[in-house]
């Protein structure tokens, strides 16, 4: 009789039946939920988990080693098949329960009032080297992963630094202090290139952070591309900063993404930073 279920087959389902809270129960007792026949080989370690590893040929050897047919190999992904069938709405009571928590969570309803996007990079902010080192023990890459993890994090845990500063501005959406740990303009919505290449000047490696940051903020590059392009100048651009050295710092971290083009006055030159006086003039 020819084999119901193929290599592909137990590829799929040992790969999904391996993250299944089920996968150390054993295979005897699965079959019997599932009213079908016994799984006929004994023993503690007879469990998912212990076939899960393996390849189908390996799977199908180690059978034949307990003395079993090759048509043991159907019953064993059918056993794990339709365990899995019963597992699943637990699996999305587990992701339904998430998304409520989601729902439920200020920091990201502050975030959303504010247009800040929880797929921020963590390592686009100006979080302190000790801040960014707790998110990366803590496998946080995002902002939305951050506050996520802060809200659910005890209230017993005393958290100081730039992790209690970036918590307090956004629980208590204090546009200022926010604007130190993320590229965020106050009184405004949303994350900013030129605020992003700012904190990234005070960075050890700015030309890098600056480099991922016009990646990220590719659209808003483009724009200052076109402003440019169409007479307008950087130093208009840049007086959001409010900080002129910091201004001469961020127009020459951004001469390498800005290409060539067209001065304020529309004359052609050999670059945009051809001129400093005449790249700030106002």
């Amino acid at each position: 009789m020819p084999a119901k279920y193929n290599a592909k087959d137990w590829d799929e389902i040992r790969s999904a039946f391996s993250a299944s809270i089920m996968v150390n129960t054993a295979l005897s007792s699965l079959a019997q939920n599932l009213d079908g026949p016994d799984w006929p080989v004994k023993g503690k370690e007879e469990t998912p988990a212990k076939y899960v590893d393996l390849s189908y040929d390996e799977m199908i050897e180690l059978l034949a080693l307990k003395g079993q047919p090759p048509g043991r190999a159907d019953q064993l992904v059918g056993i794990l098949k339709e365990t899995l069938a019963f597992d699943d709405p637990f699996g999305d009571m587990v992701a339904q329960t998430e998304a409520a928590e989601k729902k439920d969570n200020q920091l990201l309803k502050n975030m959303a009032r504010l247009e800040i996007p929880e797929t921020f990079p963590i390592a686009l902010t100006a979080l302190g080297s000790d801040t960014r080192e707790f998110c990366k023990l803590e496998k946080l890459t995002t902002l939305g992963e951050f506050a996520i993890f802060a809200q659910d994090m005890s209230q017993n845990v005393i958290v100081g630094g730039d992790f209690r500063k970036l918590l307090n501005s956004l629980s208590h959406i204090d546009e200022r202090t926010l604007a130190e740990c993320v590229p965020f303009r106050p009184g405004a919505k949303g994350l900013h290139l030129i605020e992003a290449v700012a904190q990234a000047s005070a960075a050890p490696a700015p030309a890098e952070r600056v480099a991922q940051a016009s990646e990220w903020f590719k659209s808003e590059l483009e724009a200052l591309k076109q402003d440019l392009a169409a007479g307008g100048t950087l130093a208009r651009n840049l007086a959001v900063l409010g900080n002129p050295p910091l201004e001469a710092k961020v127009a020459e971290l951004l001469k390498p993404h800005l290409g060539s083009g067209r001065g304020a006055a529309g004359e052609k030159k050999a670059g945009l930073f051809g001129s400093f006086s005449k790249l700030f003039k106002k």
